[in-house]
């Protein structure tokens, strides 16, 4: 029987040290040539959107979607787990949590691959749901002894930091300006919805990685042409969903001003298919769009931990 898992079972058992060992083994895996993945589909209503994304990890044994609906009410998530020899139904997961781990988890993995591994100082812009993942993976990833924030929303901010101070034991603290979060910094990260850049190119330090996470339509921009422009490594989740989907690449890409051969996946730099960062001064620069194969990879070591400990509902098919 199929098993179904609540945000509180997922949330009993998914760490971050999971979510970045499903992600990574989903990039390896595809670049590996065993997994596929199919981008994000949408059907849209005045008020209501479903988005589905596909694929499957053979190696793994299991293959599904994550399907959610996006509402002025707010966001529902849910996985689908089947087993990948017979087809079978194995588990239905609430996935909003892991959907966040998922995110933050995948720069991490991108951090680890991409940023200077002596990297100590973080800017990040954002205070939102989507930031806490991005914070506690940097900070698992990384040896990092700061965490600037930048957000406009003031009020959420100082509990934003002292929650994530306490979480990951770094001083993540709130940054004075935006300018303040990425001077000085080794690694930047961007988790918002911002339509305009955050912040000025000249502000970047020579080797710092970028993580940007925001920009999952044309309508969304987080980094500037002249950004993008300075980035000697640009990197993926994969190059056709970044070709449908990333605000921050597409206007350059229209322009001639970026080629898509210039763009690499993720996963070909950790299998060691292709060269990531190649000296300490580059700046490197990872855009994340999200991929079905990621979201199945956690989910899969969530049910298995799930059944461990006796978690979830058996479901009556």
């Amino acid at each position: 029987m199929a098993l179904y898992l609540s945000e509180e079972d997922v949330k009993q058992v998914l760490t971050m040290e999971m979510a970045l060992d499903g992600v990574e083994s989903a990039h390896r895996d595809l670049a590996l040539g065993r997994a596929c993945d199919t981008p994000r589909a949408r059907s849209r209503l005045p008020q209501t959107a479903l988005h589905i994304l596909q694929g499957a990890l053979p190696e793994q044994g299991i293959l599904g979607y994550k399907a959610y609906t996006s509402n002025r009410s707010g966001n529902r998530f849910l996985v689908h787990l089947f087993d990948a020899a017979s087809g079978r139904l194995r588990a239905v997961v609430a996935a909003d949590y892991l959907g966040m781990m998922r995110t933050g988890a995948t720069s991490g993995v991108a951090a680890r691959w991409l940023a200077r591994p002596d990297s100590t100082i973080a800017g990040v812009f954002g205070a939102g749901w989507q930031a806490e993942g991005h914070v506690r993976a940097i900070c698992a990833t990384l040896p990092l002894e700061q965490v600037k924030v930048f957000s406009r929303k003031a009020d959420k901010l100082q509990d934003f930091c002292r929650r994530l101070s306490e979480q990951t034991g770094i001083a993540v603290v709130p940054a004075q300006s935006a300018e303040d979060a990425v001077r000085g910094s080794d690694v930047v990260g961007t988790v918002t919805t911002a339509a305009q850049p955050l912040f000025d190119a000249d502000w970047l330090e020579e080797g710092t990685h970028i993580n940007a996470a925001g920009s999952n339509a044309l309508i969304r921009q987080e980094l500037s042409e002249a950004t993008v422009r300075r980035c000697a490594v640009i990197a993926v989740d994969s190059v056709p969903t970044a070709l449908a989907e990333c605000g921050d690449l597409l206007p350059l890409l229209e322009k001639g001003r970026l080629h898509e051969r210039q763009l690499l996946e993720l996963g070909d730099v950790i299998a060691g298919r292709r060269a990531g960062r190649e000296s300490a001064g580059q700046i490197t620069l990872f855009e994340s769009q999200g991929m079905a194969i990621q979201d199945l990879a956690v989910a899969w070591r969530v049910v298995q931990a799930a059944e461990t400990r006796g978690l979830g509902v058996a479901l009556p098919f």
